[in-house]
């Protein structure tokens, strides 16, 4: 008879000693650690390249001058500090380039008064200056919302349509109505708190299923139902929902097109104090309908005509736009350099961050940020001449903005798709993938995606790093940028943990999106870390657990 008390002793204590080998085996190599956060705080660089990528290159649309710009600057620094391979990649096709030279908006009567607003991106400038007296001929908020079901959409269009027809030629439209704005009662900025980093490290409850009509999906209006319906949706239901959303975005834009408005008017989506968080208007697709010469403007300026208006007094404005767009070339393009392994070359360990932005300001923490950090982590690597076992491969993405489209096309070149059955060679060679995009924040622990494997590994590579405010390990999965590319064909792809800071109060996709909303010690922070993180994963003995493909 088998004695199961002492049988389960002896389990749990081979358990401990595998446990405790594991964790030995993965101990970070200290004097190095030391190296790495010397060289990233007393000698670092990294305000320099956000300079760049920021003020001297933003804003980086993919496919538009300001990207192709910083991405040959990014190359040029990679050939200077002697990384191999150096280049943009193209893997297009990805569409239309866009760009605006100049925009100006004014009320001059019934007093005068400059209009604080942002050119609209991929939708086309305007004649000259458009002169005239707005109408208040607000469309739907079905039209603009995400949760809203799509046959009440596309019911309340055809009604719009019908009751708009014919009265809008040469027209400026105000198509929203204004939104009302509540007094700021808490400070737009803050880090994540040691109870923030605890629900942070607590697995999400399992759920049950929710039933979806995929045929008009509608998001739940309860939070939890929201949340089990989100993870649910697979990625061929969200691209069909997605398109059915543009369709009736499509379909508005023709009807304003054939109408002959000269200008379309909208409000920041969210935002006050003069910030603009501008809606979506055009898309980048060269079968998109773009809609007439668009613009945002800050909500209170918006709100002051909007209320001239229904007072009765008819507020004349002025405005001009000079917008163009690029279809030179509608391939896209990555940007590539490597610091070559010195014993398994041939395997990889990747780092990324996303060049492209949304065009409104210069994109510093959404996402030169991330990029100058990983430009950091590849000179200090360089600088500091660590030998590396495996080779250290930087890509940073474009279309990362329209869907991950950049990321998504290199993975599925260079590794290939397992579930269709076409994996290439360098498919297992991967260790992991690092990626850095939320903003300024600092580095606070890193999502384990799922993958329970590697938490003894990550706990260990975090350790010299406890003091700096890095410690947590969530098992959860992060989404919305590139790991996820990766992490979708059973590479193992992580995203960090990251202080907020100002991220959605203020920055992300904003005009305020500028380099001063960045903070230098968060980014030489992240420096450090990803670059141990780098080093050690291109030393480690064995590639990189991985979870086994759905």
């Amino acid at each position: 008879m088998v004695n199961l008390h002492r049988s389960s002793r002896i389990a749990g204590v081979l358990a401990l000693v595998l446990a405790t080998c594991a964790s030995a085996a993965d101990s970070p190599d200290l004097e190095v650690v030391h190296r790495i956060k010397r060289e990233a705080f007393a000698r670092s660089k990294v305000m320099n390249h956000l300079f760049h990528l920021t003020d001297v290159h933003g804003p980086r649309l993919t496919n538009s001058p300001g990207y192709d710009a910083a991405a040959q600057w990014v190359v040029d620094k990679a050939i200077e500090w002697e990384l191999d391979n150096a280049a943009v990649e193209e893997w297009g096709p990805y569409g239309r380039g866009w760009s605006t030279s100049y925009f100006s908006a004014h009320m001059v009567e019934p007093t005068y008064a400059t209009l604080i607003g942002v050119p609209l991106a991929w939708a086309p400038g305007t004649e000259g200056v458009v002169d005239g007296i707005p109408i208040l001929a607000y469309a739907p908020a079905s039209m603009f919302s995400r949760s809203s079901e799509i046959e009440a959409s596309r019911a309340d269009l055809k009604e719009y349509i019908s009751r708009w027809h014919g009265k809008l030629q040469g027209a400026i439209v105000m198509l929203q109505a204004p939104r009302h704005l509540d007094t700021l009662e808490s400070a737009p900025s803050r880090r994540l708190t040691s109870s923030d980093l605890a629900d942070r490290a607590t697995a999400p409850e399992p759920t049950e299923p929710i039933e979806i009509d995929l045929d008009n999906p509608v998001p739940p209006e309860d939070p939890y139902d929201r949340r089990r319906y989100e993870a649910q949706l697979s990625r061929e239901a969200r691209l069909a929902r997605r398109q059915l959303r543009n369709e009736i975005r499509y379909s508005l834009n023709s009807f304003l097109q054939d109408e002959g408005v000269r200008l379309v008017v909208r409000p920041a989506s969210r935002g006050d104090g003069g910030n603009i968080f501008p809606p979506r208007a055009g898309r980048h697709s060269e079968d998109a309908v773009d809609p007439p010469p668009s613009i945002a403007l800050a909500q209170e300026h918006y709100n002051r005509l909007a209320r001239l208006l229904s007072a009765g007094i008819e507020p004349r404005v002025q405005v001009e736009v000079r917008a163009r767009f690029h279809t030179a070339t509608l391939n896209a393009t990555n940007v590539v350099a490597e610091i070559p392994g010195r014993g398994k070359s041939d395997e990889l360990v990747i780092i990324g961050a996303h060049l492209d932005d949304v065009a409104y300001a210069t994109g510093a923490t959404d996402n030169a940020a991330g990029c100058a950090v990983m430009m950091e982590v590849m000179r200090i690597l360089k600088t500091l001449d660590l030998a590396m076992d495996r080779t250290v491969r930087m890509v940073l993405w474009s279309g990362e903005e329209e869907g991950l489209l950049g990321s998504k096309a290199y993975v599925t070149e260079h590794f290939g798709e397992p579930d269709k059955g076409t994996a290439t060679a360098d498919h297992a060679k991967v260790s992991a993938y690092y990626n850095l995009d939320n903003g300024t924040g600092k580095i606070r622990g890193i999502y384990l995606q799922g993958n329970d494997m590697v938490r003894p590994i990550f706990t260990s590579w975090l350790a010299p790093f406890r003091d700096l405010g890095a410690t947590t390990l969530s098992i959860r999965n992060t989404g919305g940028t590139d790991h996820l590319s990766f992490d979708r064909v059973g590479i193992p792809g992580f995203q960090f943990i990251q202080d907020p800071v100002e991220y959605n109060s203020r920055t992300h996709h904003s005009t305020m999106d500028v380099y001063d909303r960045v903070q230098a010690g968060d980014l030489m922070q992240a420096s450090a870390i990803i670059a141990s993180f780098v080093y050690e994963t291109a030393n480690r003995a064995e590639r990189l657990p991985r979870k086994p493909l759905q």
